[in-house]
């Protein structure tokens, strides 16, 4: 018997916990004690953990922390589900002796849990990690049984970067976008929704003039990725 180790549980910890849960044995980790109170009596610790999962905030500790979690757990692989910086996969997987599979979680924090099983969970490992297939094969399968879709990208830093670019940072500037243009209508006096009016019909036609609402950019990801 084995279980998987959830690290982590915050706000995309704590729906990774209840997504396994449903179908392995997991138990969930954080330094907090007071999550930990929160969540069920683990009776799966004794077990050999298989697959460890990564949902710690990124900091300058982020290297040291996985690694000190791998020690702690010894697991036989390693998924990390945070959003982390460009060549982050392949600079650990040259420290540790197992798979490193980074995973980019995609949703709204209120309704992760929902948001991970409606969109497709990216994944990618380095081209030299140990037991490749077999991370690559346990890992989809690990995902299909909780119901979620699952498509590899061919290499660490292309994923990277998308979560980065096409989603956390793309958003920011679109918002930021709208905030400029908020200012200027306000400084000619004019009405900032009746002016965005002349973009609805290109957006319906053509995809590409969304209307964002200007305002605070709340969360913790879109601003500093």
């Amino acid at each position: 018997m084995k279980k998987d180790v959830v690290a982590g549980l915050g706000e995309i910890g704590s729906p990774i916990l209840k997504l396994l849960s449903k179908k392995y044995n997991v138990v969930g980790f954080d330094i907090d004690k007071k999550l930990m109170k929160k969540i069920k009596s683990q009776k799966s610790q004794k077990y050999q953990t298989s697959f460890l999962h990564i949902t710690i905030p990124v900091s300058q500790k982020f290297d040291s922390s996985v690694i000190s979690l791998f020690k702690k757990f010894m697991p036989e692989c390693i998924v990390i589900h945070s959003t982390i910086s460009p060549g982050t996969t392949e600079r650990l997987q040259k420290h540790l002796p197992i798979p490193i599979i980074y995973s980019a979680t995609r949703g709204v924090h209120k309704r992760m849990l929902s948001d991970i099983k409606r969109y497709t969970k990216f994944f990618t490992i380095s081209k030299n990690a140990p037991k490749k297939q077999w991370a690559i094969k346990t890992y989809s399968t690990k995902m299909k049984n909780c119901g979620v879709k699952t498509k590899q990208m061919s290499k660490p830093k292309t994923l990277e970067l998308a979560k980065i670019l096409c989603d956390t940072s793309y958003l920011g500037w679109l918002i930021n976008y709208s905030q400029i243009t908020n200012v200027i209508a306000k400084a000619h006096d004019v009405n900032y929704d009746e002016m965005w009016l002349f973009s609805d019909e290109i957006h319906k036609f053509l995809g590409n003039r969304p209307k964002m609402y200007p305002g605070y950019i709340g969360g913790h990801c879109v601003i500093p990725n």
